[in-house]
């Protein structure tokens, strides 16, 4: 029978939950409606510990992260079933606190300023989204202590941006990114993707076709890539773009030749969904 993780709600149930444990720890930080791309986190943190020292994931809907008008109250909560694939996946322990146990008194009055980076890409229509996020995972950092910390690459933005984070404000933690989990029609799993009905789920498979249009002509130089990409986009039936970026793999300016990203965002129906791809550039651009 799978053993049942530790449940800490509060602090306190935290710290003593961690002090039972010995060895590396590792930390898994979601908002929970658990799915497949999770339970590939919570195995790629097994893995970076090894099979006797503790996996940690957090549970929580950061409402920091999210503007007037965005999906906070509509957010998939699932927590019985995000409790299973836990167990399933040889969690420890949960933290599962309230937004009054991790914000006590309100919004903090010191928070996290991600800098330049955070104003592009996601952060041009999301313009506090970020601080939201690196504040509360700075927190979940702080409360658990972990050294190794587990993200995935389809939030790519993010992922950037917590790494920077850690490194410049000498967390020591090692930050691993995992890649995309996805369907095998290739639409990178994602909460929000129950918000889509058939017909929207089936015209949201055109992001990884654009992008991987891009990557497949990527070794034509970085103009072809994308004329590859918007080829493809312009076939894509309900697909609102929002953006379709070419960057490096830190999310600066592309190069000409070698690693690069591509990041895309659009709305299909009323639900904004976010891709990305790694693609190494050649030939002319």
């Amino acid at each position: 029978m799978t053993s049942r993780p530790h449940l800490a709600n509060t602090r306190e149930e935290l710290r003593s939950a961690l002090g039972e444990l010995h060895g590396p720890v590792a930390l898994v930080p979601t908002m929970g409606a658990l799915h497949r791309g999770h339970a590939a986190l919570l195995d790629r943190a097994r893995a970076e510990v090894g099979p006797d020292a503790p996996v940690v994931a957090s549970v929580f809907v950061n409402p920091m992260q999210f503007a007037p008008g965005e999906d906070l109250d509509r957010y998939p909560r699932t927590f019985d079933a995000d409790l299973e694939v836990c167990a399933e996946h040889g969690v420890d322990v949960v933290f599962a606190p309230s937004v009054e146990e991790v914000y006590p008194g309100g919004d903090p009055l010191v928070t996290v300023d991600p800098g330049p980076l955070a104003q592009v890409l996601e952060g041009a229509s999301r313009p506090t989204h970020f601080r939201g996020v690196l504040t509360v995972v700075a927190k979940l950092l702080g409360l658990v202590r972990p050294d190794v910390a587990v993200f995935g690459e389809k939030d790519y933005q993010q992922l950037t941006l917590i790494r920077r984070m850690v490194d410049d404000l000498c967390m020591g933690v090692r930050v691993v990114g995992a890649e995309t989990a996805r369907d095998p029609d290739g639409l990178a799993l994602s909460s929000r993707n129950s918000y889509l009905d058939e017909n929207q789920r089936w015209q949201a498979v055109a992001l990884s076709r654009i992008l991987v249009a891009a990557r497949d002509a990527a070794k034509y130089g970085a103009g072809v890539a994308i004329g590859a990409a918007r080829h493809e986009l312009r076939h894509a039936r309900g697909v609102d773009l929002e953006y379709l970026e070419l960057t490096s793999p830190d999310l600066g300016p592309p190069p000409e030749i070698g690693p690069a990203r591509l990041l895309i965002a659009a709305r299909v129906g009323p639900t904004r969904l976010i891709d990305n791809v790694a693609l190494t550039l050649d030939g002319d651009s």
